[in-house]
């Protein structure tokens, strides 16, 4: 998978796939991350990227003609299966969406500031627009690295046990069961005896039992969604 981030800051994005298992899935050659200053491609003298808007208000807008010249240069060099912007009136990410962005092949990430961007931007660029959740953050760079590490940990490959994802809260619109390790016994606080039974179907079973009491008890909705 390749992902272009076009931003305002780059310095902001990096640390995060600096470390971990992002940091790994790069160096491991599964994934590519690309950042884009979106300064280098506004023909504006001083390097602005925003105005005001028109028929005014409060806040700047972030102009259509560098964020026009970077995403068609972009497009110019490789197909992209999306070209998400992230905003707060977006689709809210969740783990299904997660699972199936994970198999494409590029992709083109555009953060937000100041107000927002040219409506334009939204109606003649952009596939898919994606929220992390109903709040507004300063920009949308916060929300591109929580959902370039939903993706990136479910590429095959990336995490050292490929069934650890699968087991995740959400996989199948359940919340994780109860997690336990050693010791079995600590300060008279057990743990279940099942899980220490060798007895695999016995504790599939109550994995599963207790992933739907779970959820049941802390997100009823998502059983709705089932």
């Amino acid at each position: 998978m390749r992902i272009d981030i076009i931003t305002i800051l780059p310095e902001l994005m990096r640390s995060p796939f600096e470390a971990s298992i992002m940091k790994r899935a790069i160096e491991k050659g599964l994934v590519e991350v690309h950042f884009h200053n979106l300064r280098d491609y506004t023909k504006n003298k001083q390097k602005s990227v925003d105005d005001y808007q028109f028929g005014g208000g409060a806040g700047m807008v972030m102009m259509v003609q560098p964020i026009d010249d970077c995403i068609t240069f972009l497009k110019s060099q490789r197909h992209y299966d999306e070209v998400i912007y992230m905003t707060p009136d977006g689709e809210t990410l969740n783990q299904k969406m997660a699972n199936t962005m994970s198999m494409y092949e590029n992709i083109i990430i555009l953060c937000g500031h100041y107000k927002g961007v040219d409506q334009r931007v939204r109606d003649h660029f952009i596939t898919k627009e994606i929220s992390i959740g109903d709040y507004v953050l300063s920009g949308g760079e916060i929300g591109a690295i929580v959902l370039c590490d939903a993706l990136i940990r479910l590429i095959p490959g990336v995490l050292s046990d490929e069934t650890s994802a699968l087991t995740d809260s959400f996989q199948d619109n359940l919340l994780s069961p109860p997690i336990y390790t050693r010791p079995a016994d600590y300060k008279g606080w057990k743990v279940p005896e099942v899980l220490t039974s060798g007895h695999f179907a016995k504790i599939e079973k109550w994995r599963e039992d207790m992933a739907y009491e779970h959820t049941k008890n802390r997100r009823p909705d998502l059983l709705d969604n089932e």
